[in-house]
């Protein structure tokens, strides 16, 4: 009976990879997705800095290289084509690297990873907000992507190889530490329809997400290219984010 039972258990596993493996090849993913890791460890700068200095390219110039097209169809997205949860660099899951880059007198656990609390000047909305680990406190504070995923796929991502969606979602160019209120507002609009309240922070915005789109050669459409051009030309001599 032991010998039939461990044949069976091990029947029964072997379908439970062989439709895992069916389900990664129907959604696009990778097929170690299941079989090794929800949360892939990627290659990410050790520090998360960007910076804009005088080797990062003029904002207005980077647009105009910018494909222009319509919306494509949002059908088939689903937010595990670009992986379920935050990735891993090290030990250090990539919300809390994000946490620590965006706010100031942080406190670390005792793995020197995991944020308990810290310091958020929110460039949303210009709040200064109090941030301490525990209940509630993943609704007041939020990692946005700058160009939503949802976006991204309607324009451009839906072709892109399953790796690469993964850096764009876990890609320190295209997150920010936010207001969670303003983060839920924003949802997977893209600059013709949202722009944070916080007007000064505005031109920054677009240009990250002129650098996003360029890096992960995402198109903008009429309308979008349109207003990202209004709020670049108000900007001055605006650049684009780099990594340092």
């Amino acid at each position: 009976m032991l010998e039939v039972s461990s044949k069976q258990l091990r029947k029964r596993r072997s379908l439970v990879v062989i439709i895992l493996l069916l389900v990664t090849l129907f959604l696009g993913l990778d097929p170690g997705y299941f079989l090794n890791n929800k949360t892939p460890e990627i290659n990410l700068p050790s520090t998360a800095v960007l910076s804009e200095n005088i080797n990062s390219k003029l904002a207005v110039k980077v647009l105009k290289e910018l494909a222009v097209r319509g919306r494509a169809p949002k059908t088939g997205y689903s937010r595990i084509k670009f992986t379920d949860g935050w990735a891993t660099v090290g030990n250090c899951n990539v919300r809390d690297i994000m946490l620590r880059r965006g706010m100031t007198a942080v406190r670390l656990g005792n793995d020197g990873c995991i944020v308990l609390s810290g310091t958020l000047p929110d460039p949303y909305t210009g709040k200064i907000i109090q941030f301490r680990r525990g209940k509630g406190m993943s609704n007041k504070v939020q990692i946005d992507h700058v160009v939503a995923l949802s976006d991204s796929w309607q324009k451009g991502a839906q072709l892109l190889d399953y790796k690469v969606r993964l850096r764009l979602a876990n890609d320190p160019l295209n997150l920010l530490a936010v207001d969670g209120p303003a983060n839920q507002q924003k949802g997977d609009a893209d600059a013709s329809s949202w722009l944070p309240t916080n007007k000064s922070y505005r031109c920054r915005y677009v240009a990250r997400q002129i650098a996003v789109k360029f890096k992960y050669h995402l198109w903008v459409t009429p309308v979008e290219k349109s207003v990202m051009m209004r709020i670049i030309n108000g900007c001055g001599e605006q650049v684009i984010p780099i990594e340092s």
